[in-house]
């Protein structure tokens, strides 16, 4: 897709899932692409250029950015697509308030400051594509899950926001809204789900692939591909949409 060929972008969340296979999906189509995670680990196994950094911190956005541009450029494409999940959630009367806040942080909180970060270059040169990822769950609440849909949610207002201001400039801001995709993330959420049910994790599985019409959950390379069409130049005409990638699923 040439419509990514040479640019730099910068990828939160891409040592594993949806993460790494858009990075990995970029990098094959000739983006110049960083990756950022806190796990070094899993960074360096995607072989492609990496920054570790805490990205529930104003100092580990700074720090992504900054990494980013000394070494591969002006930033002209934000993949926003870290995130903490819901597993560890309760009913919100039971909602211990730290984890709303470890939430927001993380999930709201470095979007907004990695999106100011690199907005002024993108302004400057008057081109830019950004892509949060958000979830089904930021239309629909999921039960006992108050901050991550919550965080869901308010990432779609962001998005929305960055579309208005930046729209003027050649920017492109846009959601993709996944429903179940087995990642690593979502199989601590089926596991706990097992748990608190009594049942397996596979059985959950199971189940959540019933609410689609395929019968099968998504995959990361699917969520990848729309995430990976939103970041090329041809793509100028969307912006301020929020995509789902749940197959046809209406819930």
């Amino acid at each position: 897709m040439a419509g990514v060929e040479g640019r730099v972008a910068l990828i939160t969340g891409a040592g594993r899932g949806i993460g790494r296979a858009t990075a990995e999906t970029l990098a094959a189509r000739g983006a110049r692409v960083m990756c950022v995670a806190r796990s070094e680990q899993e960074l360096a196994d995607t072989g492609l250029d990496y920054a570790v950094a805490d990205l529930g911190t104003v100092a580990g956005c700074e720090k992504a950015v900054a990494e980013a541009e000394e070494r591969l450029g002006s930033i002209e494409i934000l993949i926003c697509n870290h995130g903490l999940g819901s597993a560890h959630e309760r009913v919100i009367w039971e909602q211990d308030p730290g984890v709303w806040d470890e939430m927001m942080r993380i999930n709201l909180d470095g979007p907004y400051h990695l999106s100011r970060l690199v907005l002024p270059q993108m302004v400057e040169r008057r081109y830019g594509r950004i892509v949060y990822t958000s979830s089904t769950a930021g239309l629909v609440a999921e039960y006992a899950g108050s901050a991550y849909s919550s965080s869901k949610h308010g990432l779609l207002g962001l998005m929305r926001s960055v579309a208005q201001d930046a729209g003027p400039f050649g920017i492109t801001s846009n959601a993709v809204l996944p429903g179940w995709v087995r990642t690593e993330m979502a199989d601590r959420s089926a596991q706990a789900e097992a748990s608190d049910r009594g049942t397996t994790m596979e059985h959950v599985w199971e189940e959540r692939a019933a609410l689609y019409p395929p019968e099968r959950v998504a995959t990361p390379q699917e969520v990848a591909e729309m995430i990976a069409f939103l970041a090329t130049e041809e793509s100028s005409g969307v912006s301020g949409e929020a995509i789902r990638v749940a197959l046809g699923s209406v819930s």
